[in-house]
């Protein structure tokens, strides 16, 4: 009989408090829980009705009946938590890393053990708006993809007061979330979970997908406080392409790569984790920085003594 496989959760935040309702209605069933202290790991375990729990990581990922891991923990970490579950050879899904270093590592780790699903938690790329609108793009809807009107810039005033300025359409009130796609043939607008675009010989956008799917409501009262509409759907999506990628294997680690096609991979991670550290370093430069993408982990002997030789100085 094809049975999904068995869920180990690292996290006791609105994330897992989410995320455990919607495996189970999907069929996943949770096998154990993790909590950084044995109190935290009780109490959302009786919450939720989670027999075993624990505050040790070897407890939850040597469990038997656990192969997928589901880790929602502070980035510092997911590493060390995601390429141990891929040694052991679990099966993971996970929250970005906290540095390139670790996202890197992840990577190395997700390529030796290419069978085992490794993904990052990216839930919006499984709201359908985000996945249309990548298939417009790639149809040529806005044609010539290029940029929005857009400006944010720094002023240093008189007497050391330094103004930033940032010219857009966000307004303050509810959460707002929306991302738009400009190119030489017109525009498409994610504006929460619907997709509109606009054709530049168009008078006005038109309403492209529309986003109907409901939300239990008691989601909704675990995780709205902290976790927007659209994230939540997100989640909702991304766990059905999970359920849809285990249940017609025969093996409780196998998985078809096709239903969670649009899933970040680590590799897309350890990109996005660069993209960071650029804005980073662009911030503290003041100029224009390539995005440079780790290959080989650095030699931590040599940025030792870096460090020391600075210090001598």
């Amino acid at each position: 009989m094809k049975m999904l496989p068995g869920v180990g959760v690292f996290g006791t935040g609105s994330a897992a408090r989410v995320l455990v309702p919607l495996l189970r209605a999907e069929g996943f069933s949770i096998e154990a829980l993790w909590g950084k202290t044995e109190e935290e790991a009780k109490q959302l375990a009786e919450e939720m009705n989670i027999s075993f729990y624990t505050s040790r990581t070897d407890d939850v990922l040597l469990h038997q009946d656990v192969d997928l891991v589901c880790i929602n923990i502070p980035p510092p970490l997911t590493r060390q938590i995601a390429v141990k579950a891929l040694g052991i050879g679990k099966n993971v899904l996970c929250e970005k890393a906290a540095t390139s270093v670790d996202a890197f590592r992840m990577v190395t780790a997700a390529r030796y053990y290419p069978k085992l699903m490794s993904i990052v938690g990216n839930v919006l790329r499984f709201l359908p708006a985000f996945v249309k609108m990548k298939q417009l793009i790639e149809e040529h809807y806005v044609g010539h993809v290029t940029s929005d009107d857009f400006c944010v810039f720094q002023m240093l005033m008189s007497d050391g007061v330094c103004c930033t300025v940032t010219l857009n359409f966000n307004m303050p009130g509810s959460f707002i979330h929306e991302v738009m796609i400009v190119g030489s043939a017109g525009r498409l607008i994610a504006r929460g979970t619907d997709l509109y675009g606009q054709k530049n010989s168009a008078l006005q956008e038109e309403l492209l997908f529309t986003d109907s799917l409901p939300v239990n409501k008691g989601l909704l009262e675990k995780g709205f406080k902290d976790i927007p509409l659209l994230y939540l759907k997100g989640m909702v999506y991304m766990v059905q392409a999970l359920r849809q990628s285990f249940q017609e294997q025969e093996d409780r680690r196998t998985w078809d790569h096709k239903p969670v096609a649009m899933a970040a991979s680590f590799e897309d991670g350890l990109y996005m984790q660069s993209v960071v550290e650029a804005i980073k370093k662009s911030s503290r430069s003041g100029e224009w920085e390539t995005v440079e993408v780790m290959t080989e982990e650095p030699d931590a002997n040599q940025n030792l003594c870096e460090a020391l030789q600075r210090n001598n100085l």
